[in-house]
């Protein structure tokens, strides 16, 4: 396999992670896409920000390729985890249009460089701050895919909607007594390892 085809199999699989997280936001309320689930306050449209500003240092800002936009929440003097919720005045469509521009951004930046090519990740630890594009490309789906799994959670905890993508949800067929006879089964296993 030459490094075209490697890299275009990462590029591939980097698309596919972000399709996939975005996609949960897809007919849900402003409300549904911004409440906090669990009590880290993971919300849908915090952590497509989050995955927008982190894409846009990895393959932009690593490769002295700095993304043109300002990204506030980022800098030194932002409150901690400012980058994992919106504001009310930060609307779903202005957090997916920055991400859909992340996207334009980091895809000429894997377009133009070679997989060996490197860069420098600031925030790393000196030691192994230098990474090539193979490596950031590697990085950027294993964070994406984390990312977009704490996605299908929270959306599931919405509405009950899951899986990766539509007309492909990777979910064990059944219909709605499948899965709550399914959840039972497991909870009981669950009680009788809890009392062993």
């Amino acid at each position: 396999m030459t490094d075209i085809d490697q890299k275009a199999d990462l590029h591939h699989y980097l698309r596919a992670t972000r399709e996939a997280l975005l996609w949960k936001l897809d007919g849900l309320s402003e409300y549904d896409v911004r409440r906090p689930l669990v009590p880290t306050a993971t919300n849908l449209l915090g952590v497509v920000k989050h995955v927008a500003s982190i894409e846009a240092g990895y393959l932009g800002d690593t490769f002295g390729r700095p993304f043109p936009q300002p990204l506030p929440w980022l800098d030194d003097d932002a409150e901690p985890n400012a980058d994992m919720w919106a504001t009310a005045d930060e609307s779903r469509a202005d957090v997916i249009d920055l991400y859909k521009r992340v996207w334009a951004h980091s895809d000429a930046t894997i377009e133009a460089l070679t997989l060996d090519t490197t860069g420098r990740v600031p925030w790393w630890p000196e030691e192994r701050a230098t990474a090539t594009l193979h490596k950031i490309m590697v990085h950027m789906i294993v964070e994406t895919s984390r990312h977009a799994g704490h996605a299908d959670v929270v959306r599931e905890l919405i509405d009950g909607e899951a899986g990766m993508r539509p007309g492909s949800s990777n979910l064990a067929p059944g219909d709605e007594a499948w899965w709550r006879a399914y959840h039972d089964r497991v909870e009981q296993a669950a009680k009788e390892a809890g009392e062993r």
